[in-house]
């Protein structure tokens, strides 16, 4: 999705959204300074894919955290700052923990339930993600028509319909992410046909990512999924902007066959994605949906015992 859900109060250091061309300290370099420059610092190496520097800084913050806490272990900022650290370390259960203390001390911190269900939809606990998602957006509703997650979740929790408006409402907040329509496709595909999400794809404006337009017009029925391939590989991209590219080329592409239930090229895809890991909130998407698959596939082996 395009990278325009922010943060809503400081304590919420998501590492799910944005890239980020800034340079950075390393790890060696950072000082022992509060917990919040740390998960800056971790956020922003998770940004730009330098995964080592952002597991140190991440592991910094949490000791950071960790430390203020046996001093203060009434502070719900920590906590949730903590939170944020276990999560981009993948941790998520003390991830859950730390935002379940936060909450209990200051009911009041209603951002940390939407941080929460970011932390569940990773856990692929996804009827909890909405349960969380939906009491953010309780408390903040100005915010729903922009909530692409809520619309993912919904997706994974069979609500295909909710899913649908969701990404209908997303359009009118911006009309130019082939993501929306995709995702509005696969819930209409799931709750009808291919065929008709098809016919009611939603028009979009100019999505300059590559290899989004090819992506497009693959759903349109206009291209075929080796163009996606070929346009992501196109002009000879660094290695960082040629791995982003190839990951939401399979990303999609998984996705894609998935709805034509050609299912051994689904899970080709997606875990060509998984293996392609970039600093958003997709690549836990293509991630989760890699489970599901491996989950499937343990679970017809065993039935065939």
């Amino acid at each position: 999705m395009h990278n325009t859900q922010k943060t809503w109060i400081s304590v919420v250091l998501l590492a799910t959204l944005w890239y980020l061309p800034a340079t950075m300290a390393t790890p060696k370099d950072a000082k022992p300074e509060s917990a919040e420059r740390l998960l800056d610092e971790a956020t922003q190496a998770y940004r730009i894919t330098d995964f080592p520097a952002a597991q140190a800084f991440a592991t910094a913050a949490v000791e950071a955290c960790s430390t203020a806490l046996a001093q203060n272990s009434d502070a719900p900022k920590l906590y949730a700052q903590r939170s944020s650290a276990h999560a981009m370390l993948m941790n998520f259960e003390k991830a859950i923990a730390d935002l379940n203390k936060a909450l209990k001390l200051d009911s009041g911190l209603t951002p940390l339930y939407d941080q929460r269900g970011d932390v569940y939809f990773k856990m692929g606990k996804f009827k909890k993600a909405v349960v969380d998602y939906d009491r953010f957006l309780e408390r903040h509703p100005r915010y729903t028509p922009r909530h692409w997650r809520r619309g993912i979740a919904y997706y994974y929790t069979q609500q295909y319909v909710e899913g649908q408006k969701q990404f209908e409402g997303y359009q009118t907040f911006d009309s130019t992410d082939v993501e929306n329509a995709v995702w509005r496709y696969l819930c209409m595909a799931r709750k009808f046909d291919s065929e008709k999400a098809r016919g009611e794809l939603l028009k979009i404006g100019d999505d300059r990512r590559v290899p989004m337009r090819q992506i497009y017009e693959l759903f349109a029925g206009n291209l075929k999924p080796d163009n996606v391939l070929t346009a992501a590989r196109a002009g000879a991209p660094i290695p960082k902007v040629l791995n982003r590219q190839l990951f939401y080329a399979h990303l999609y592409l998984g996705l894609f066959y998935e709805t034509e239930r050609k299912m051994d090229l689904a899970r080709k895809h997606m875990f060509a994605a998984e293996e392609k890991r970039i600093g958003h909130f997709m690549w836990d998407v293509a991630r989760v949906h890699a489970d599901l698959f491996r989950r499937d596939s343990d679970e017809a082996q065993k039935n065939s015992r």
